[in-house]
């Protein structure tokens, strides 16, 4: 079956009112997205920033009625925003299509250092020995097709071949799908704890685990709050520089005596601040790794 779908640019002021009338006409769907491609990075908390040129668009199941409906849209903007136009609506069939196939085949199995594989589930591992973590990410953020999430992988995947990961304990802050956690245990960690705010990450955490066959015993999740004080030899953040700047005390705390830490999710202009702060928590930091824009910080506590 087609899709109808409608289409408007916008300014930041308009959207809001624009999305409430699609949606009293029925829309199934609305989307927002940048017209020229200028990225907002870390907004502040509490707000939803729109571009200065947004393309907004609704979706329709029902294909009757387009012309009765852009002027009841029309007429109810002159009504609640007189003497300003209403943005102009344009609209469109679409084919009906397998939007999940879609993204199932795009996603496949990624290497990530030596010996680790990121292989979705309904993918087979390319290398049957190597070291194979079955990921289906849900509705959490962590797949390995990030930089961020790779550059950790990797550092992982490092301290593996070096043997500084054998027989330790991780605390991976920011958990999503749990992937930094349960790759570090398939390398050979022997417990991981795991932190989110969102449900939806710990259930995904949760479930990805135990496609690994990884039991509660190695992974223990947890709300922020409910995580204990403790050290850990290994510690991952994969967030945003706001929150890493924010809890840098907390996090850097966490870093036991000898200890490593890996950092991530943050642009390359804001590596000296994260940098500051960590070091400013008594960690040595080194000199930062840059992937398309984005920075993976590490660092130790002295023994």
């Amino acid at each position: 079956m087609p899709w109808l779908q409608l289409k408007a640019h916008v300014a930041p002021e308009q959207a809001d009112l624009l999305e409430e009338l699609l949606l009293e006409e029925g829309a199934t769907a609305i989307g927002l997205q940048d017209a020229h491609d200028d990225p907002v990075f870390e907004p502040e908390r509490g707000t939803t920033p729109l571009w200065q040129d947004t393309i907004l668009t609704g979706l329709y199941d029902d294909l009757d009625g387009i012309d009765e409906m852009l002027s009841r849209i029309e007429a109810t903007w002159a009504e609640q925003v007189p003497g300003e136009p209403c943005p102009t609506i344009e609209y469109e069939l679409l084919a009906d299509r397998d939007w999940e196939r879609e993204w199932m085949d795009d996603f496949t199995p990624l290497r990530m250092g030596e010996r680790l594989w990121i292989v979705p589930s309904w993918h087979e591992p390319p290398e049957a020995g190597a070291v194979n973590l079955i990921l289906d990410p849900g509705l959490a953020f962590g797949t390995g097709t990030h930089p961020t999430t790779a550059l950790c992988l990797e550092w992982l995947d490092g301290l593996a071949v070096r043997n500084e990961l054998q027989g330790k304990a991780i605390l991976d802050v920011g958990c999503g799908s749990g992937i930094l956690a349960i790759a570090a245990l398939k390398l050979g960690a022997t417990h991981a704890d795991g932190t989110d705010i969102d449900p939806q990450a710990l259930q995904a955490s949760r479930e990805n685990a135990e496609r690994n066959a990884i039991g509660a015993a190695q992974l223990a999740l947890y709300y922020p709050e409910q995580l204990k004080g403790g050290s850990y030899p290994i510690v991952t953040a994969n967030i945003l520089a706001g929150p890493l700047v924010e809890l840098s005390s907390m996090i850097a705390g966490h870093v036991a005596p000898g200890g490593h830490i890996a950092l991530s999710g943050i642009l390359a202009n804001q590596a000296s601040d994260v940098l500051e702060a960590y070091e400013a928590q008594g960690l040595y930091m080194d000199e930062p790794t840059v992937r398309e824009g984005w920075v993976r910080l590490t660092g130790h506590r002295p023994a």
